[in-house]
């Protein structure tokens, strides 16, 4: 990559803080406070799993606000900058599992850099593309008429969606993140049931770059069993495995010696008994003493 995770947060920084200036200026920003409330409560715990996943994101600016707009969509930038629109609360009335299970999977782009890797293709494209709109445009979000970015940042965002692989990291690592943070990893079934029965003709915005919907909700129906475990251990309380990134196998623990029966202890000598003292005769009251 040409764009490291450090500069593709910096980026995506400005990026986002023009997004939210410019949304704040057409009363497009935060404008259900209940809404609001809701979706950071239900980030929060994402974040603290995400980091525990993946402890350099500790430093990201963690941030995540609600868009006034009527496409279903969310999104979250490199560094952690999030947005959920009002189109995907207003249209699929997600439950909480269910939004935890879009922001889960939009975090584990950021997670796994994604959105570096994108941004490092866009600058090879059209190196004459502003910070500000590359930042805007590899993460598919669509600000038209919304942040005043050019026309061509819409453009580079349809020429660079997420790879399968990169789709099907996030599916996986997000799956993994909704659970051990007390969301159920199965909402993410019902979720896309949602998206498909919504876009009727044609498809929500978020998922035209999540190809094959069918086979996909077939692979979370498998890995969401897989992860139960975990989560109704996270309900109850109960200590969970540790996080183990695709690609890495499992930690293993050092083998313990085998523990050899002790050697029987010795038998103790047999101990010799005096043998018994002869016996004297005895002087009788007769006897006379002896002259020379």
């Amino acid at each position: 990559m040409i764009v490291s995770d450090d500069s593709a947060a910096q980026q995506s920084n400005q990026a986002y803080s023009q997004l939210l200036n410019e949304a704040a200026q057409k009363r497009a920003l935060d404008d259900d406070t209940y809404q609001l409330s809701r979706v950071q409560s239900i980030a929060k715990p994402l974040v603290v799993q995400a980091v525990k996943m993946r402890p350099d994101t500790q430093k990201w600016q963690w941030d995540v606000h609600v868009l006034k707009s009527s496409e279903v969509n969310a999104w979250c930038m490199a560094g952690g900058k999030m947005a959920v629109y009002t189109g995907l609360l207003q249209k699929i009335q997600p439950t909480d599992d269910e939004l935890a299970a879009v922001l889960g999977h939009e975090i584990s782009h950021a997670m796994l850099s994604h959105q570096a890797e994108k941004m490092s293709r866009a600058m090879m494209q059209q190196a004459g593309i502003t910070a500000g709109v590359i930042a805007a445009s590899v993460f598919g979000v669509n600000v038209r008429g919304l942040a005043g970015i050019a026309d061509s940042a819409a453009t580079v965002a349809l020429q660079l969606p997420n790879s399968r692989e990169a789709e099907t990291e996030a599916d996986t690592v997000g799956l993994e993140l909704s659970a051990r943070a007390g969301f159920n990893p199965e909402a993410a079934v019902t979720l896309w049931q949602k998206m498909l029965k919504a876009g009727g003709s044609g498809a929500p915005e978020w998922l035209s770059t999540h190809p094959n919907p069918e086979s996909r909700i077939a692979a979370m129906q498998a890995k969401s069993k897989q992860l139960m475990p975990i989560y109704e251990a996270v309900k109850q309380g109960k200590p969970v495995p540790p996080y183990v990134a695709p690609g890495q196998a499992p930690a293993k623990t050092a083998a313990q010696p085998v523990a050899r029966p002790a050697a029987p202890k010795p038998r103790p000598a047999p101990v010799q008994q005096p043998a018994p003292a002869a016996r004297q005769p005895s002087a009788t009251t007769n006897s006379r003493p002896v002259t020379i």
